[in-house]
């Protein structure tokens, strides 16, 4: 039986910074190490942040911190997005949750000045997943990664500091979004595939001469590294419009960023170049790697970035076309 909410003790802030850290340190090791380079009120902030959105993750998808898909199906998925609806609503109206992850939305949004709006358009992207949804186009790529990431990228940039009404920069943290979702799901594959989802628009494959549910077989391996090629030239332009809005933050956080940009681009990168046997291990950047992004972020931060112009789909005209309009 629920407990109820009268019962559930107050949360205590340091103890869900302490479950965040634990969360994003097992969760996204690149994260994590970008993370670091926050100042203490921003770092503890987008750790709370983010175990949200893993624990948000980690319920639609019948997952541990990541890792393989779960595979029930229908009504069940239903149940999970809305027991995500629940805990979220209380998370914002600044009641306890039961679960420290939801918890510590609640902390930081109250902090920060995150809306239900804005938690509502991440939450969307698990309904399209619990719809069995997939994308025909570009645009229904990009749609799905604006609910999944994009929105993410935006809540980060207010918990950043970013004014809700500065369009541009949040445009542009949304665009950093995008990027690190199409090198994800370059990645994720056969990951994908083995939980019953394709992510790789319809026509794409189509253009490829790929039939639908056949990307992994061996005779198409070779025309599947190309449509991750489109892919990873996808993220790299929005990668390089979301620059443009770092260099509009406090140094430390312009180094955490582009830290970030520049660790997941290169598994875009890395699986653009893998060729037909790149899936068969998932790709990642070694500690190494990290750090050598780390320290060449830290000379891009001092300079200026070449000026980028905004990708054809963005913030605005993804939130129109989600909402048919």
């Amino acid at each position: 039986m629920t407990e109820p909410l009268a019962a559930l003790p107050r949360p205590d802030r340091a103890a869900l910074v302490a479950h965040a850290r634990e969360t994003i340190a097992k969760g996204s090791k690149s994260f994590a190490a970008a993370s670091r380079l926050f100042d203490q009120t921003t770092r503890e902030r987008v750790w709370l942040l983010y175990a949200w959105c893993r624990a948000c993750d980690d319920i639609a998808d019948e997952q541990d911190l990541g890792g393989e898909l779960g595979t029930t199906p229908g009504a069940a998925a239903d149940e999970r997005l809305a027991q995500i609806r629940r805990l979220t609503d209380l998370a914002m109206a600044g009641l306890p949750t039961g679960n420290p992850s939801f918890d510590a939305l609640g902390v930081v949004a109250a902090e920060c000045g995150l809306t239900r709006a804005m938690a509502e358009d991440v939450i969307d992207g698990f309904a399209l997943d619990a719809a069995d949804w997939t994308p025909r186009s570009e645009a229904d790529l990009l749609r799905y990664c604006f609910h999944v990431a994009g929105a993410v990228g935006v809540m980060m940039a207010v918990v950043m500091g970013v004014a809700p009404d500065d369009d541009d920069t949040l445009d542009r943290a949304c665009d950093l979004g995008l990027a690190f979702q199409l090198g994800n799901i370059a990645r994720d594959v056969a990951e994908d595939d083995r939980g019953g989802r394709c992510y790789l628009p319809a026509e794409w494959l189509a253009e490829a001469d790929i039939p639908p549910g056949e990307q992994l077989r061996p005779c198409y391996r070779a025309a599947l590294v190309g449509v991750a090629g489109r892919l990873a030239a996808l993220a790299a332009d929005y990668e390089a419009s979301a620059r443009v809005g770092a260099a509009r933050l406090g140094f430390r956080q312009r180094w955490a960023i582009l830290s970030a940009a520049g660790i997941y681009g290169a598994i875009a990168r890395k699986v653009a170049a893998g060729g037909p046997h790149v899936w068969d291990s998932r790709v990642f950047t070694s500690r190494n790697e990290k750090i050598a992004h780390v320290l060449r972020a830290g000379l891009q931060a001092l300079g200026r970035p070449r000026h980028a112009p905004h990708p054809r789909w963005s913030r605005m005209s993804l939130k129109a076309l989600a909402k048919g309009t």
